[in-house]
């Protein structure tokens, strides 16, 4: 099908749509950040791109620490609201009613009512023109007890997590396939059962 060739935009999407907080347990603050990712493995690296304008540019830089949380669909309206409320105008952690969680290795709090944490120390500041990307080593990751099963694997879906893309927050709904199940041996693949069967039979279609 024919395309139609637009000019350069953020146009990349589903994203990982997150809480940043910063600061520590007696001065803190939280923003909604969606420039976030993974970018290496060993060490476990990730970053978040934050405009210098923004309240927590400052903090995140002083401190050279931050966690990034990871929300579930019944928290979208919060989400919402750090991303278009300043820590200048308002407490947003009051606003929100969260509550804070001490971390192992960092003074920067996490977000107890967010499913997972993940500990961020800044590695290297890279100033890109209108955001300035802070390059981190995870130092660490917070799971909530009830998302891992009876064998300690990582039971994701039940997370229900917030994806955005082009202006919009999206949950994640089901699993269409997993990693390699494109070539895996029918012998060796693991057994599907339920919706995730249909979904991946679907997908083949």
């Amino acid at each position: 099908m024919e395309k139609e060739i637009w000019n350069p935009t953020t146009l990349m999407g589903p994203l990982p749509v997150v809480l940043v907080s910063c600061g520590t347990m007696e001065n803190a603050n939280v923003f909604t950040v969606a420039w976030t990712g993974i970018v290496n493995t060993k060490p476990a690296m990730t970053y978040i791109s934050v405009q210098p304008s923004r309240l927590s540019h400052g903090m995140i830089e002083s401190s050279g620490e931050f966690v990034i949380n990871l929300c579930s669909a019944d928290m979208v309206r919060s989400l919402d609201l750090c991303g278009v409320k300043s820590g200048r105008e308002v407490n947003k952690m009051e606003k929100c009613s969260f509550h804070l969680q001490k971390m192992k290795y960092v003074k920067a709090p996490g977000i107890q009512e967010c499913p997972i944490c993940l500990e961020c120390r800044v590695e290297n500041k890279i100033s890109l023109g209108s955001h300035d990307m802070f390059l981190s080593v995870i130092k660490a990751v917070h799971v909530r007890k009830d998302l891992i099963d009876s064998k300690g694997a990582l039971q994701i879906e039940k997370a229900d997590l917030i994806s955005f893309a082009h202006g919009k927050y999206y949950r994640l709904t089901e699993p269409i396939g997993s990693f390699g199940f494109s070539v895996r041996k029918k012998t060796s693949r693991r057994k599907l059962t339920g919706n995730y069967q249909k979904s991946i039979k679907k997908a083949l279609e």
